[in-house]
């Protein structure tokens, strides 16, 4: 018996986990999770009465280096809001003036960047003159 009449052979055996394995890591992935993230935001925002509120999704906007994104800007007579939707858990450390932020959950550490700063280019198109 060589090495492929193995493999097939236990192929054949757990063939039925593949599909799952592949389901599983679609819902265990970090874009999933941010997709999901925003539309969790994006319902809460919609429940603003749309006669004070004006909700704007998903927005590209030119910067002096080349464009930003932005996930949604509420307008209203309170002001302009930029928020940038983080579905994320565990514990997350940074401060205001700190590039990147950290999320540590149990003993894994990951670096991200500081969501401040990555508002602060569109919120500054809007400041007043």
């Amino acid at each position: 018996m060589n090495i492929f009449e193995v493999f097939i052979n236990v192929l054949e055996q757990v063939w039925y986990l593949l599909p799952l394995l592949l389901i599983v890591s679609v819902f265990k992935s970090r874009w999933l999770k941010g997709i999901f993230g925003e539309y969790l935001v994006n319902r809460l925002l919609s429940k603003l009465p749309e006669s004070d509120y004006t909700l704007i999704k998903d927005v590209t906007l030119p910067t002096s280096d080349g464009t930003t994104q932005v996930d949604h800007i509420v307008v209203s007579k309170y002001g302009i809001f930029v928020v940038e939707t983080k579905n994320m858990k565990g514990w997350i450390f940074g401060s205001a003036r700190q590039k990147l932020w950290t999320q540590k959950i149990y003993r894994h550490s990951s670096k991200f960047q500081n969501p401040l700063h990555q508002n602060y280019k569109p919120s500054k198109r809007w400041k007043p003159c």
